[in-house]
């Protein structure tokens, strides 16, 4: 079951290696040209309040010890990659045998999001070749530009904008941009 839609899969780990297999799947995919099919890795933490020793102070604790989220495009190789990486003992929903894992609920992973203080990822936007748009995050906020390709896909675009007297382009995801009415 090889699909070409962009999920979340939840990455079984060893306890207290979160931090370290996030960074370990992240130079991976860089490394073997996989940022196409392996997106963004997340450790899932919120903060605590805690009393220690009469003192209040906030500290990060992870929201589910032993488990890390990936969002990806469950691809053979991409799926070989990530459950190869060290640290991972395997991908939650496979029912072994080669079976492939079953995604998070887009329901789950925005309840997840929003306990981090995270926004949920906007999948789709109302914009075409020729439309202008704001930059609204990134190194080009708050400066305007056209938009000369989108790719729904993958969920990004590129914008040309004038940039100290020159055309630049800048390759953008949607959230990073709010539509401007011209």
């Amino acid at each position: 079951m090889e699909s070409k839609e962009k999920r979340w899969y939840v990455l079984h780990t060893y306890s207290g290696y979160e931090n370290r297999v996030k960074s370990n799947l992240e130079s991976r995919a860089q490394s073997m040209g996989m940022q196409d099919y392996i997106f963004r890795v997340i450790v899932p933490e919120e903060t605590v309040r805690q009393v220690k020793d009469g003192q209040a102070k906030e500290v990060e604790e992870k929201t589910f010890p032993g488990y890390v989220l990936v969002e990806m495009v469950m691809t053979d190789q991409a799926w070989y990659i990530a459950r190869n990486t060290p640290g991972v003992t395997g991908f939650l929903g496979s029912h072994g045998g080669g079976s492939k894992p079953t995604p998070l609920l887009p329901e789950e992973v925005d309840r997840i999001m929003k306990r981090m203080g995270m926004d949920v990822a906007r999948t789709d936007i109302n914009v075409s070749v020729g439309d202008h748009v704001k930059i609204i995050a990134g190194a080009f906020a708050d400066l305007t530009g056209k938009v000369i390709d989108v790719d729904h896909e993958k969920m990004k675009l590129k914008v040309e904008l004038e940039m100290f007297g020159r055309q630049t382009t800048a390759e953008l995801v949607f959230d990073q941009i709010d539509t401007v009415n011209d």
